[in-house]
Protein backbone atom coordinates (compact mmCIF):
# COMPACT_ATOMS: atom_id res chain seq x y z
CA UNK A 1 0.00 0.00 0.00
CA UNK A 2 1.16 3.67 0.06
CA UNK A 3 2.41 5.14 2.84
CA UNK A 4 0.87 8.13 4.28
CA UNK A 5 4.54 9.45 5.54
CA UNK A 6 3.02 12.99 6.28
CA UNK A 7 0.31 10.71 8.70
CA UNK A 8 2.46 8.67 10.34
CA UNK A 9 4.94 11.98 11.03
CA UNK A 10 1.93 13.31 12.80
CA UNK A 11 1.79 10.48 14.65
CA UNK A 12 5.57 10.68 15.53
CA UNK A 13 5.34 14.35 16.01
CA UNK A 14 2.91 14.56 19.22
CA UNK A 15 4.99 16.42 22.14
CA UNK A 16 4.55 13.69 24.60
CA UNK A 17 6.09 11.07 22.21
CA UNK A 18 8.81 13.06 21.27
CA UNK A 19 9.75 13.61 24.85
CA UNK A 20 9.30 9.52 25.26
CA UNK A 21 11.20 8.55 22.68
CA UNK A 22 13.55 11.14 23.16
CA UNK A 23 14.62 9.19 26.45
CA UNK A 24 14.22 6.01 25.30
CA UNK A 25 15.49 5.57 21.84
CA UNK A 26 19.52 6.04 21.78
CA UNK A 27 22.09 5.19 24.55
CA UNK A 28 22.26 1.74 22.98
CA UNK A 29 18.89 1.06 22.87
CA UNK A 30 16.21 1.46 19.76
CA UNK A 31 12.43 2.10 20.89
CA UNK A 32 9.42 2.37 18.04
CA UNK A 33 5.71 3.18 17.94
CA UNK A 34 4.18 -0.62 17.38
CA UNK A 35 0.63 -1.87 16.49
CA UNK A 36 -2.58 -0.55 16.28
CA UNK A 37 -1.37 2.76 16.50
CA UNK A 38 0.76 2.42 13.31
CA UNK A 39 -2.22 0.59 11.96
CA UNK A 40 -4.62 3.54 12.23
CA UNK A 41 -2.95 6.18 11.33
CA UNK A 42 -1.83 4.44 7.88
CA UNK A 43 -5.81 3.48 7.39
CA UNK A 44 -6.79 7.41 8.47
CA UNK A 45 -8.70 6.06 11.88
CA UNK A 46 -8.15 8.70 14.81
CA UNK A 47 -5.25 7.27 17.19
CA UNK A 48 -5.90 7.41 21.17
CA UNK A 49 -3.55 4.85 22.32
CA UNK A 50 0.19 4.24 21.42
CA UNK A 51 2.12 1.63 22.17
CA UNK A 52 5.74 1.37 22.32
CA UNK A 53 8.31 -1.93 21.65
CA UNK A 54 11.84 -1.48 22.85
CA UNK A 55 14.98 -3.30 23.05
CA UNK A 56 15.60 -2.12 26.39
CA UNK A 57 14.77 -4.39 29.71
CA UNK A 58 11.90 -3.08 31.55
CA UNK A 59 14.01 -2.33 34.35
CA UNK A 60 15.82 0.25 31.87
CA UNK A 61 12.99 1.27 30.41
CA UNK A 62 11.46 2.17 34.30
CA UNK A 63 15.23 3.55 35.22
CA UNK A 64 15.80 5.88 31.90
CA UNK A 65 11.98 6.67 32.77
CA UNK A 66 12.39 7.36 35.94
CA UNK A 67 15.11 9.81 35.85
CA UNK A 68 13.54 12.08 32.83
CA UNK A 69 10.72 12.79 35.60
CA UNK A 70 8.12 11.14 34.10
CA UNK A 71 5.75 8.54 36.38
CA UNK A 72 6.11 5.12 35.60
CA UNK A 73 3.40 1.98 36.37
CA UNK A 74 4.80 -1.42 36.05
CA UNK A 75 1.36 -3.01 34.75
CA UNK A 76 2.60 -6.09 33.34
CA UNK A 77 6.18 -6.28 34.24
CA UNK A 78 6.72 -9.98 34.11
CA UNK A 79 5.64 -9.73 30.63
CA UNK A 80 8.07 -7.11 29.62
CA UNK A 81 5.61 -4.38 29.78
CA UNK A 82 5.29 -0.93 32.10
CA UNK A 83 3.06 2.37 31.83
CA UNK A 84 4.76 5.34 31.20
CA UNK A 85 2.88 8.29 31.70
CA UNK A 86 4.28 11.59 29.84
CA UNK A 87 2.37 14.77 30.58
CA UNK A 88 -0.46 13.34 31.02
CA UNK A 89 -0.35 10.94 28.46
CA UNK A 90 0.08 6.97 29.08
CA UNK A 91 2.05 4.65 27.03
CA UNK A 92 2.88 1.03 27.71
CA UNK A 93 6.36 0.52 27.18
CA UNK A 94 7.26 -3.31 26.39
CA UNK A 95 10.57 -4.97 25.61
CA UNK A 96 11.05 -7.02 22.61
CA UNK A 97 10.81 -10.37 24.02
CA UNK A 98 9.62 -14.18 22.18
CA UNK A 99 7.58 -16.95 23.74
CA UNK A 100 9.22 -19.39 25.62
CA UNK A 101 5.92 -21.10 26.89
CA UNK A 102 2.29 -21.17 26.23
CA UNK A 103 -0.79 -23.39 27.42
CA UNK A 104 -3.76 -20.95 25.55
CA UNK A 105 -4.24 -18.84 28.16
CA UNK A 106 -0.66 -17.31 29.27
CA UNK A 107 2.86 -16.63 28.17
CA UNK A 108 6.39 -16.98 29.54
CA UNK A 109 8.78 -14.96 27.56
CA UNK A 110 12.46 -14.23 27.28
CA UNK A 111 13.18 -10.56 26.16
CA UNK A 112 15.20 -10.23 23.25
CA UNK A 113 16.21 -7.74 20.96
CA UNK A 114 15.18 -8.39 17.24
CA UNK A 115 12.45 -6.77 16.32
CA UNK A 116 11.86 -9.47 13.60
CA UNK A 117 11.45 -11.77 16.12
CA UNK A 118 9.35 -9.50 18.13
CA UNK A 119 7.05 -9.25 15.35
CA UNK A 120 6.87 -12.62 13.94
CA UNK A 121 5.04 -13.73 17.79
CA UNK A 122 2.20 -11.39 17.01
CA UNK A 123 -0.83 -12.24 16.23
CA UNK A 124 -2.08 -10.75 13.35
CA UNK A 125 0.08 -9.13 10.59
CA UNK A 126 -1.38 -5.77 10.39
CA UNK A 127 -0.90 -5.71 14.30
CA UNK A 128 2.94 -5.98 13.65
CA UNK A 129 3.64 -3.08 12.20
CA UNK A 130 6.23 -0.18 13.60
CA UNK A 131 7.16 3.34 12.93
CA UNK A 132 10.74 4.53 14.10
CA UNK A 133 11.16 7.86 15.44
CA UNK A 134 11.73 9.30 11.65
CA UNK A 135 8.16 8.26 10.41
CA UNK A 136 9.54 5.28 8.78
CA UNK A 137 7.26 2.34 8.50
CA UNK A 138 8.74 -1.06 9.11
CA UNK A 139 7.15 -4.54 8.39
CA UNK A 140 8.21 -7.94 8.54
CA UNK A 141 5.31 -10.13 8.25
CA UNK A 142 3.61 -8.85 4.88
CA UNK A 143 1.13 -6.47 6.90
CA UNK A 144 1.51 -3.77 4.93
CA UNK A 145 -0.33 -5.63 1.86
CA UNK A 146 -2.63 -7.21 4.45
CA UNK A 147 -3.63 -3.51 5.91
CA UNK A 148 -3.63 -2.41 2.33
CA UNK A 149 -6.67 -5.43 1.02
CA UNK A 150 -8.08 -4.82 4.52
CA UNK A 151 -7.13 -8.91 5.03
CA UNK A 152 -7.14 -9.81 8.80
CA UNK A 153 -4.56 -12.65 8.50
CA UNK A 154 -2.32 -14.56 11.34
CA UNK A 155 1.20 -14.17 11.47
CA UNK A 156 2.83 -18.22 10.51
CA UNK A 157 0.90 -20.86 11.25
CA UNK A 158 -2.91 -19.74 12.47
CA UNK A 159 -3.30 -22.64 14.52
CA UNK A 160 0.07 -22.01 16.47
CA UNK A 161 -0.94 -18.71 17.11
CA UNK A 162 -4.21 -19.43 18.35
CA UNK A 163 -3.05 -22.07 20.89
CA UNK A 164 -0.58 -19.60 22.34
CA UNK A 165 -4.13 -17.45 23.48
CA UNK A 166 -7.70 -18.83 22.78
CA UNK A 167 -8.25 -15.19 22.52
CA UNK A 168 -7.18 -14.73 19.93
CA UNK A 169 -10.29 -17.05 18.10
CA UNK A 170 -12.62 -13.88 19.14
CA UNK A 171 -10.14 -11.10 18.34
CA UNK A 172 -9.89 -12.70 15.00
CA UNK A 173 -13.33 -12.62 14.60
CA UNK A 174 -13.54 -8.84 15.87
CA UNK A 175 -10.46 -7.78 13.93
CA UNK A 176 -12.54 -8.80 10.45
CA UNK A 177 -15.68 -7.09 11.66
CA UNK A 178 -13.47 -3.55 12.41
CA UNK A 179 -11.18 -4.22 9.81
CA UNK A 180 -11.65 -6.51 7.51
CA UNK A 181 -13.09 -6.28 3.49
CA UNK A 182 -14.58 -9.33 1.31
CA UNK A 183 -14.44 -12.86 2.79
CA UNK A 184 -12.72 -14.16 5.95
CA UNK A 185 -9.12 -15.47 5.72
CA UNK A 186 -9.89 -19.39 5.34
CA UNK A 187 -6.75 -20.91 7.13
CA UNK A 188 -7.27 -18.46 9.78
CA UNK A 189 -11.11 -19.49 10.12
CA UNK A 190 -10.48 -23.34 9.74
CA UNK A 191 -7.95 -23.02 12.90
CA UNK A 192 -10.29 -21.01 14.84
CA UNK A 193 -13.32 -23.68 14.19
CA UNK A 194 -10.78 -26.20 15.01
CA UNK A 195 -10.00 -24.72 18.36
CA UNK A 196 -12.83 -23.62 19.50
CA UNK A 197 -12.68 -25.65 22.86
CA UNK A 198 -10.24 -23.24 23.66
CA UNK A 199 -12.65 -20.67 24.13
CA UNK A 200 -13.90 -22.44 27.45
CA UNK A 201 -10.51 -21.81 28.99
CA UNK A 202 -10.91 -18.18 28.75
CA UNK A 203 -11.64 -15.61 31.45
CA UNK A 204 -15.56 -14.27 31.61
CA UNK A 205 -14.26 -10.73 31.37
CA UNK A 206 -11.89 -11.21 28.37
CA UNK A 207 -14.78 -12.81 26.60
CA UNK A 208 -16.54 -9.39 27.90
CA UNK A 209 -14.63 -7.15 26.65
CA UNK A 210 -14.06 -9.07 23.22
CA UNK A 211 -17.34 -9.58 22.52
CA UNK A 212 -18.18 -5.90 23.46
CA UNK A 213 -16.22 -5.05 20.71
CA UNK A 214 -17.29 -7.34 18.19
CA UNK A 215 -20.64 -6.18 18.72
CA UNK A 216 -19.86 -2.50 18.25
CA UNK A 217 -17.75 -3.10 14.74
CA UNK A 218 -19.09 -2.21 11.53
CA UNK A 219 -19.04 -5.87 10.10
CA UNK A 220 -20.81 -7.01 13.31
CA UNK A 221 -24.06 -8.81 11.88
CA UNK A 222 -22.27 -10.57 8.95
CA UNK A 223 -19.32 -11.76 11.28
CA UNK A 224 -21.83 -12.77 13.79
CA UNK A 225 -23.57 -14.97 11.34
CA UNK A 226 -20.51 -16.83 10.41
CA UNK A 227 -19.57 -17.36 13.89
CA UNK A 228 -23.36 -18.93 14.19
CA UNK A 229 -22.98 -21.08 11.55
CA UNK A 230 -19.55 -22.47 12.68
CA UNK A 231 -21.26 -23.09 16.51
CA UNK A 232 -18.55 -20.39 18.25
CA UNK A 233 -21.14 -17.80 19.07
CA UNK A 234 -23.85 -20.46 20.88
CA UNK A 235 -20.37 -21.70 22.52
CA UNK A 236 -19.82 -18.13 23.61
CA UNK A 237 -22.76 -17.43 24.80
CA UNK A 238 -24.05 -20.73 26.41
CA UNK A 239 -27.03 -20.11 24.85
CA UNK A 240 -29.10 -18.86 22.00
CA UNK A 241 -28.50 -16.29 19.23
CA UNK A 242 -31.18 -14.22 16.68
CA UNK A 243 -29.05 -12.95 14.05
CA UNK A 244 -32.57 -11.67 12.14
CA UNK A 245 -33.66 -9.31 15.73
CA UNK A 246 -29.72 -8.00 15.47
CA UNK A 247 -30.17 -7.41 11.63
CA UNK A 248 -33.32 -5.16 12.59
CA UNK A 249 -32.02 -3.46 15.44
CA UNK A 250 -28.88 -2.56 13.37
CA UNK A 251 -30.77 -1.59 10.28
CA UNK A 252 -33.23 0.69 12.90
CA UNK A 253 -29.74 2.47 14.35
CA UNK A 254 -28.34 2.93 10.96
CA UNK A 255 -31.83 4.67 9.76
CA UNK A 256 -31.58 6.37 13.12
CA UNK A 257 -28.68 7.91 12.92
CA UNK A 258 -27.57 6.11 16.45
CA UNK A 259 -24.51 4.59 17.48
CA UNK A 260 -24.03 0.95 17.96
CA UNK A 261 -24.92 -0.07 21.29
CA UNK A 262 -23.14 -3.48 21.86
CA UNK A 263 -25.48 -4.27 25.24
CA UNK A 264 -28.29 -3.85 23.38
CA UNK A 265 -27.25 -5.39 20.78
CA UNK A 266 -26.27 -8.50 23.08
CA UNK A 267 -29.44 -8.60 24.17
CA UNK A 268 -31.19 -8.88 20.62
CA UNK A 269 -28.50 -11.49 19.60
CA UNK A 270 -28.27 -13.83 23.20
CA UNK A 271 -31.61 -13.63 24.29
CA UNK A 272 -35.22 -15.25 24.41
CA UNK A 273 -36.56 -14.93 27.88
CA UNK A 274 -35.73 -12.28 30.70
CA UNK A 275 -33.99 -14.96 32.67
CA UNK A 276 -31.36 -15.14 29.44
CA UNK A 277 -30.06 -11.83 31.01
CA UNK A 278 -29.09 -13.59 34.40
CA UNK A 279 -27.10 -16.44 31.82
CA UNK A 280 -25.28 -13.47 29.92
CA UNK A 281 -24.45 -11.35 33.14
CA UNK A 282 -22.41 -14.63 34.74
CA UNK A 283 -20.91 -15.92 31.10
CA UNK A 284 -19.54 -12.65 30.38
CA UNK A 285 -19.46 -10.32 33.74
CA UNK A 286 -21.73 -7.83 32.91
CA UNK A 287 -22.31 -4.71 35.07
CA UNK A 288 -25.72 -4.95 37.09
CA UNK A 289 -26.86 -1.65 34.79
CA UNK A 290 -26.07 -3.33 31.61
CA UNK A 291 -27.71 -6.55 33.12
CA UNK A 292 -30.85 -4.78 33.73
CA UNK A 293 -30.75 -3.05 30.43
CA UNK A 294 -30.61 -6.93 28.38
CA UNK A 295 -33.37 -8.09 30.90
CA UNK A 296 -35.80 -5.67 30.22
CA UNK A 297 -35.05 -5.50 26.13
CA UNK A 298 -35.75 -9.31 26.68
CA UNK A 299 -38.47 -9.12 28.41
CA UNK A 300 -40.22 -6.79 26.15
CA UNK A 301 -39.33 -8.73 23.21
CA UNK A 302 -41.55 -11.50 25.03
CA UNK A 303 -44.11 -9.39 25.66
CA UNK A 304 -44.21 -8.93 21.81
CA UNK A 305 -44.03 -12.00 20.66
CA UNK A 306 -47.36 -13.21 22.68
CA UNK A 307 -48.72 -10.04 21.28
CA UNK A 308 -50.26 -9.79 17.40
CA UNK A 309 -50.80 -5.80 18.30
CA UNK A 310 -51.65 -3.21 17.41
CA UNK A 311 -49.47 -1.03 19.12
CA UNK A 312 -50.95 2.43 19.43
CA UNK A 313 -49.27 5.58 21.04
CA UNK A 314 -51.05 4.51 24.48
CA UNK A 315 -49.35 1.44 24.75
CA UNK A 316 -46.35 2.07 23.91
CA UNK A 317 -46.46 5.07 26.38
CA UNK A 318 -47.51 2.86 28.83
CA UNK A 319 -44.72 0.51 28.50
CA UNK A 320 -42.52 3.72 28.34
CA UNK A 321 -43.46 4.28 32.37
CA UNK A 322 -41.96 0.95 33.28
CA UNK A 323 -38.73 0.87 30.52
CA UNK A 324 -36.50 3.24 29.36
CA UNK A 325 -37.84 4.53 26.47
CA UNK A 326 -34.78 3.56 24.53
CA UNK A 327 -35.18 0.00 25.57
CA UNK A 328 -39.13 0.14 24.01
CA UNK A 329 -37.53 1.48 21.12
CA UNK A 330 -34.65 -1.07 20.69
CA UNK A 331 -37.13 -4.08 21.42
CA UNK A 332 -39.90 -2.79 18.62
CA UNK A 333 -37.58 -2.33 16.30
CA UNK A 334 -35.64 -5.81 16.94
CA UNK A 335 -38.88 -7.57 17.22
CA UNK A 336 -42.34 -6.21 16.21
CA UNK A 337 -43.27 -5.32 12.26
CA UNK A 338 -44.43 -1.49 11.72
CA UNK A 339 -47.43 -2.61 10.05
CA UNK A 340 -48.39 -3.78 14.36
CA UNK A 341 -47.87 -0.12 15.18
CA UNK A 342 -50.07 2.43 14.28
CA UNK A 343 -49.08 5.93 12.79
CA UNK A 344 -49.03 7.73 15.88
CA UNK A 345 -46.91 5.06 17.80
CA UNK A 346 -44.34 4.45 15.04
CA UNK A 347 -43.90 8.57 15.34
CA UNK A 348 -43.16 8.13 19.06
CA UNK A 349 -40.69 5.31 18.42
CA UNK A 350 -39.47 7.77 16.12
CA UNK A 351 -38.88 10.35 18.10
CA UNK A 352 -37.13 8.41 20.97
CA UNK A 353 -34.69 7.24 18.47
CA UNK A 354 -33.86 10.59 17.66
CA UNK A 355 -33.47 11.50 21.52
CA UNK A 356 -36.87 13.82 21.29
CA UNK A 357 -39.21 12.04 23.38
CA UNK A 358 -39.34 11.78 26.80
CA UNK A 359 -40.63 9.19 28.71
CA UNK A 360 -43.83 10.08 30.29
CA UNK A 361 -43.87 10.28 34.27
CA UNK A 362 -47.08 9.83 35.52
CA UNK A 363 -47.03 12.94 38.28
CA UNK A 364 -49.74 11.70 40.75
CA UNK A 365 -48.54 9.65 44.06
CA UNK A 366 -50.19 7.81 46.89
CA UNK A 367 -49.97 10.60 49.39
CA UNK A 368 -52.41 12.67 46.91
CA UNK A 369 -54.27 9.48 46.65
CA UNK A 370 -54.49 9.35 50.54
CA UNK A 371 -55.17 12.79 50.83
CA UNK A 372 -58.18 12.43 48.48
CA UNK A 373 -59.86 9.68 51.49
CA UNK A 374 -58.09 6.66 50.25
CA UNK A 375 -57.12 4.99 53.38
CA UNK A 376 -53.50 3.71 53.51
CA UNK A 377 -53.33 0.20 52.41
CA UNK A 378 -53.45 -1.74 49.33
CA UNK A 379 -56.37 0.29 48.17
CA UNK A 380 -54.24 3.19 47.83
CA UNK A 381 -51.91 1.51 45.29
CA UNK A 382 -55.30 -0.09 43.66
CA UNK A 383 -56.68 3.54 43.05
CA UNK A 384 -53.20 4.90 41.89
CA UNK A 385 -53.10 2.27 39.23
CA UNK A 386 -56.85 2.73 37.98
CA UNK A 387 -56.18 6.63 37.87
CA UNK A 388 -52.51 6.08 35.51
CA UNK A 389 -54.80 4.33 33.13
CA UNK A 390 -57.36 6.89 33.14
CA UNK A 391 -53.94 9.03 32.80
CA UNK A 392 -53.30 7.15 29.59
CA UNK A 393 -56.46 7.57 28.07
CA UNK A 394 -56.87 10.85 27.89
CA UNK A 395 -52.95 11.10 26.58
CA UNK A 396 -50.85 12.13 29.45
CA UNK A 397 -52.42 15.10 30.36
CA UNK A 398 -50.41 17.26 32.65
CA UNK A 399 -52.87 20.27 34.16
CA UNK A 400 -53.70 20.42 37.75
CA UNK A 401 -57.54 20.30 36.69
CA UNK A 402 -57.34 17.12 34.50
CA UNK A 403 -55.03 15.56 37.38
CA UNK A 404 -57.57 16.51 40.25
CA UNK A 405 -60.42 15.24 37.83
CA UNK A 406 -58.70 11.84 36.80
CA UNK A 407 -57.83 11.25 41.10
CA UNK A 408 -61.33 12.13 42.00
CA UNK A 409 -62.68 9.18 39.29
CA UNK A 410 -60.52 6.62 40.42
CA UNK A 411 -61.42 7.58 43.86
CA UNK A 412 -64.93 7.10 43.10
CA UNK A 413 -65.02 3.93 41.04
CA UNK A 414 -62.65 2.11 44.01
CA UNK A 415 -65.08 3.13 46.51
CA UNK A 416 -67.68 1.90 44.22
CA UNK A 417 -66.18 -1.53 43.48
Amino acid sequence: MTIDRAAVASLVARPALQRLLAVLDGGGETTWIVGGAVRDVLIGRPVSDVDCATTATPEETMRRAAEAGFRVVPTGIDHGTVTVIVEGTPFEVTSLREDVETDGRRAKVAFGRDFAADARRRDFTMNALYADRTGQVHDFVGGLADLAARHVRFIGDPGQRIAEDYLRILRFFRFHAAYGSGDIDAAGFTAAVRARAGLDLLSHERLRTEIAKLLGAARALETCRIMIDAGLLQRTFAGVTHDMRLARLIAWEAACGRRPDPVLRLAALGTDIPEDAARLRDRLRLSNVETRRIHAFAALVERLNGSAGPWSLRDLRALALSFAPEIVAAAFAAAAPLADIDARGRDFLAAVARGEAIAPVFPLSGEEVVAAGVPKGPRVGAVLAAARERWLDEDCPADAAALKRILQQAVAAGRAG
